[in-house]
Order: structure tokens, then C-alpha cells, then sequence
């Protein structure tokens, strides 16, 4: 006899309050206990809403209406609270700042089952064994204020662990995190899935980590409906293409192998990971040569090789820079750092979580304390500027959205920096509907900015940066959930103005990013740079080891290639060959 399923929707659809339509809309779907399931689908689509109404958030504690049915372990969730349908479902938020209520970490992971009243030994045997797994044991007395974001994503995965329910719903859980960091997280999520008698439902954009875990895919068009289920290599290998038209995220692998299709190799069936490329690539007998690097990348990587080409004038120089986290006692998290960032570079800043990445950008961007040092933005010290002053030079987007958002809807939100600036008021309205568009925003115009999905409000929170016009742009994780439609069109937005003569800072985890899009690499280790240089050669060198992250899946995929030695250099999709280069 089968069991009954954990989870069972029928026709669910959800409207926010103010939203002119349901997003998810008229879902139906059973999940139950061995599943590990993954949401996909594209910005705005529902799949943060359906993840909130598998644990009661919707309709209990969310202003949304709810049609149909979600029912856990067989009650219909509107007839049990929140706190009754925790013993069942256990959600890890996308935001983890958004579960965060005590004051040290075993405090917060202990919080959960204690208000279940579950005896106090056990408590503590679930809160270790949790905190071990992710990887924050050891700083279990800490505050959670003092974690990286990445650190706070872990404990907020660790809370969920803690409370030993049957279904373990993920939003976004890797967002913030560094290769090991995913490591451990996809570890953990592996031995439950591996016990056979949890059900994991993710919603997940990084692919590459996730595709060895999933074993059932489920996706959501643009306007919510449930338009593909089956099982992972079905889905991600069979009906790619469609994939590609939703405009959500595949695997890099898998993207490669099919601009690879379109230069007439074809790597049949579709390969899902850097492995699965390479074996894939090695059993070809010929291969055309990888395009050559692009003229602006190949011209950085000649300035940093040959002193006697003329840099271009400093856009930024930070000189000793140091701060220190929580007073005079609290950690020093970036440490003496010098750097340069030429006028109009592309610079990406890299490190593990921790490393004092986020750090730095703030306190070149002038949004926290002066630290000790110097930060010159052109010719202004960011921090000691007035507002105005500063956003006229910067523009900077924090990690977290909601934390700069400072009006009630989002055409406000955009025409904040242009009042503050004095822009007289047919200017601002033009500029705000022109980022309304650019953005897909318009239709949420008149929306409050936190009730955005997690991508929409990404898509404001760089709108905002955007619209003021400003010379250098400093971003924390700036395509942190956007689908790949949405991230592609942000990332060649700024590549845009960047080769316009915009000088572009990111802080980023994702290496493949790095490697299609920045000029130069700045990498970040205990709060030094330990290095920096042009891209090609940092991602070819030892840094990247070094500083304990893990090299792009395109590059761990060609590096150790045997049969085709002049494609261990690929590390950008852009040095793949496209049509028009047949296979020699």
C-alpha cells in the first residue's frame, strides 16, 4: 500500500493583496516522503508564495488570498495554525534575516523545539548535531549580527534542521553562500535525503549544485501555472530548450553543450555537470578552436602584464583600510587593505563567506562608519560625504534589498534619489517609468517594495542605484534571485555601462559570472586582499585555491581536458565557439 503523500495541492492559486493576478495559479501537485523536489521558474512566478503556503504562512501570516486546497500530512491548512503545521514543515526563508529572534546561535537554533516543548535534553542534542552539520559549533555563543550572510543562511538552515519535521522546504538556501559553504548545506541535505523518510522541496537557481540531490523537477510559467513535472534528467536534459524559453536557470554545463549544439558539436544526451561535460568533450575526436577572448578583457590582461601600458586614472584607491565589526572589541574584518579600481573597470571582489567582501564594498561605498585608512572615490570620501554628494559619485546595492528601501511603493522608491538630487519633477517622472520598463516593473508600480517577490525586489533595489546615473557602481550579490533571463539581462545592463565608461564593483560568490563578465578580480582572504590581477590569469593561477573557493564549472570542466589541450584556457562561455565554426 502506498503511503499518503506529506504534501497534496490541489488548484492552488494565490493573490497578494493589491496584485491584479494569482501567482502561483491552479497548481496541483502530491509530494511525498523519499522526494527531494525542485521549484524552478522565472522571477515573479510564484514559487517564494508556494513555498510560504506549504508550511501556512499563506493565508494565516501573509496578506494573500488562497484558492484550493494545500494540505499537510492530510489537514487542510486553514484549519491549523502556524505553530501546528511547524511539526510537519520546517521553511528555511529566503531572506534568513527574516527568522532571526535570539541573541546567540544556540539560542536560535534551540528556539524552535523548545516552543514545541520537546525535553530539554533532546533540545540540545538536535541544536549540536544541527550547528555541527552546518558548520557554526564552534560559534555557538555568538551573536547572529556578527555572521556574514552566508553564516546566517547556514543558521537559518540549521534552525529548520533543529525542528525535525517530515518536510523541509528551502528558499533560495545557497544564495549566499561559498562553494564550501554549498558543500555543506547540499551534505546535509543529502543525508536527509538519503534517510528516505523526508521530503525536500527547494527553490534554487544555482543548479550546479543542486542537479546531483534533485530527483524530481516541477516548473512554473511566467503567469504561475504548472507547466512541467518529471524527473530531474527528463526535464533538465529533455525539454531544455523549453527551459530556456521560461528564461529560468540550467546547469552551466548544460548551457555550454548547447551553444556548443548551435558550432555543430553535439553532445547528446545533454551533460548536467562539469564532469559530464568533460567526458562528453574528451569523447569527441575534433573540436574547433574556443573564439578568442574579447579585445577589452585581452587589452586588461596586456595592461596587467606589460607596466608600460598607461593604466587609466584611478577611480578608486583605498589605502589601509580596516574595520572593525561591533566596537573596539569586535572582529577586524577587512585588515590594512590597498586597492586600486581603474576608471571604468569591471571589478569583481571574491572570497569565502566571512572573508570581509561585503565589508569592503560597504565602507568603499560610504554606507557604514569611516573606517580606519583612506577610501577615495573620485576625489570624495565616501563616508564623510553628504547623501547627496555621495549618490551623485555611487551608487550601491546592498546584499539585502529591503535594507535600502526607504518609501511606500516602488515608483517612489525609484524617484527618491532623484528628489534628493533636485531633478525637477516631468525629469523624474521620465526616468522613473524608463527604469519601470527597463526593470519589468511597471505593473508593481504602485505595489509596497516588501511585498515584491525576492527577484522583483533585487531588480528595484539595482533600479534605484541605476537611475541616479552615477559614475561608479558598487553591488553585493547582484543577481541573487533573478532567474537567468532576468540576471543576463541585468549583467549585460552592466556591461553596458560599463564599457560606456561606468566603473562596476561586485561582490559576488559566482564564479562563472566572474569569468563572463569581470575585467579584473580582486580576492579576498581574513579580511586581505591576497591578490589581484586581470581575470584570465587570477582564474588560471593559484589564488583561487588559495583563498579556499573553487574554480567556475566551466573551467573545472576544460582545465583537465586530455584530447583537446588548447581548451584548458576556456573559461568564459563567451571563448566557446558559436554557429558559423563548424567542428574542424
Amino acid at each position: 500500500m502506498t503511503a499518503a503523500p506529506l504534501l497534496e495541492l490541489d488548484a492552488v492559486r494565490i493573490r497578494y493583496d493589491g496584485s491584479a493576478r494569482a501567482t502561483p495559479d491552479g497548481v496541483s501537485l502530491d509530494i511525498r516522503a523519499g522526494e527531494v523536489v525542485l521549484v524552478l521558474g522565472p522571477s515573479g512566478c510564484g514559487k517564494s508564495t508556494l513555498a510560504l503556503a506549504l508550511d501556512g504562512l499563506v493565508p494565516h501570516a501573509v496578506a494573500a488570498a488562497l484558492e484550493g486546497s494545500v494540505r499537510v500530512a492530510g489537514a487542510d491548512t486553514r484549519d491549523r495554525t502556524v505553530a501546528e503545521l511547524s511539526e510537519h514543515v520546517a521553511m528555511v526563508f529566503q531572506d534568513p534575516d527574516a527568522q532571526v529572534v535570539t541573541g546567540t546561535l544556540l539560542d536560535e537554533v534551540a528556539f524552535g523545539p523548545e516552543n514545541r516543548l520537546v525535553a530539554a535534553d533532546e533540545v540540545l542534542e538536535r541544536a549540536e548535531r544541527a550547528l555541527k552539520l552546518v558548520g557554526l559549533w564552534d560559534r555557538r555563543a555568538d551573536n547572529p549580527d556578527v555572521l556574514s550572510g552566508g553564516g546566517r543562511q547556514r543558521l537559518a538552515i540549521a534552525c529548520a534542521l533543529a525542528l525535525a519535521s517530515p518536510v523541509l522546504v528551502l528558499d533560495e538556501p545557497t544564495a549566499n553562500l561559498d562553494p564550501a559553504g554549498i558543500d555543506e548545506v547540499y551534505a546535509v541535505l543529502r543525508e536527509l535525503a538519503n534517510e528516505r523518510d523526508h521530503a525536500i522541496v527547494l527553490v534554487e537557481h544555482n543548479l550546479d549544485a543542486a542537479v546531483d540531490l534533485v530527483d524530481r523537477v516541477i516548473v512554473l510559467d511566467a503567469a504561475g501555472r504548472l507547466v512541467i513535472d518529471g524527473p530531474v534528467r527528463d526535464v533538465l536534459q529533455g525539454r531544455a530548450g523549453e527551459l530556456l524559453e521560461l528564461g529560468v536557470w540550467l546547469p552551466v554545463s548544460t548551457l555550454a553543450a548547447m551553444r556548443l549544439r548551435s558550432a555543430g558539436v553535439m553532445l547528446d544526451p545533454l551533460p548536467l555537470t562539469p564532469a559530464e561535460l568533460a567526458a562528453a568533450l574528451e569523447a569527441v575526436e575534433s573540436l574547433p578552436s574556443p573564439a578568442p577572448v574579447a579585445a577589452r578583457a585581452a587589452a586588461t590582461t596586456l595592461r596587467a602584464a606589460d607596466p608600460a601600458v598607461a593604466a587609466p586614472a584611478a577611480a578608486i584607491t583605498v589605502r589601509d583600510c580596516s574595520v572593525q565589526r561591533g566596537g573596539r572589541r569586535g572582529p577586524i574584518v577587512v585588515d590594512g587593505v590597498d586597492l586600486d579600481v581603474a576608471s571604468g573597470d569591471f571589478l569583481a571582489i571574491v572570497g569565502t563567506n566571512g572573508a570581509g567582501k561585503t565589508t569592503l564594498l560597504q565602507a568603499i561605498a560610504g554606507v557604514i562608519p569611516p573606517p580606519r585608512g583612506s577610501v577615495d572615490v573620485l576625489g570624495m570620501d565616501p563616508a564623510r560625504a553628504d547623501a547627496r554628494d555621495r549618490a551623485r559619485r555611487i551608487g550601491f546595492v546592498f546584499q539585502n534589498p529591503e535594507h535600502q528601501f526607504v518609501a511606500h511603493t516602488v515608483a517612489e522608491e525609484l524617484e527618491a534619489s532623484l528628489r534628493l538630487q533636485g531633478v525637477p519633477e516631468p525629469e523624474r517622472r521620465d526616468e522613473v517609468e524608463r527604469i519601470l520598463r527597463r526593470f519589468d516593473l511597471v505593473e508593481h508600480r504602485d505595489r509596497h517594495p516588501f511585498l515584491l517577490s525576492g527577484g522583483q525586489k533585487r531588480r528595484l533595489s539595482v533600479g534605484t542605484a541605476l537611475v541616479a546615473g552615477a559614475p561608479v557602481l558598487a553591488l553585493d550579490e547582484p543577481t541573487f534571485g533573478q532567474d537567468r533571463a532576468r540576471a543576463a539581462e541585468l549583467l549585460d545592463l552592466l556591461r553596458a555601462l560599463n564599457d560606456e565608461g561606468t566603473t562596476v564593483l561586485v561582490v559576488t560568490h559566482d564564479l562563472q559570472l566572474v569569468a563572463d563578465y569581470a575585467d579584473r578580480v580582486a580576492v579576498i582572504q581574513g579580511g586581505r586582499v591576497l591578490g589581484s590581477g586581470a581575470t584570465d590569469e587570477v582564474l588560471a593561477g593559484p589564488l583561487i585555491e588559495a583563498a579556499g573557493l573553487r574554480h567556475p564549472p566551466l573551467a573545472r570542466a576544460t582545465r583537465g581536458l586530455v584530447r583537446h589541450p588548447e581548451w584548458q584556457s576556456v573559461t568564459r562561455m563567451s571563448q566557446l565557439p558559436t554557429a558559423g565554426r563548424a567542428a574542424a
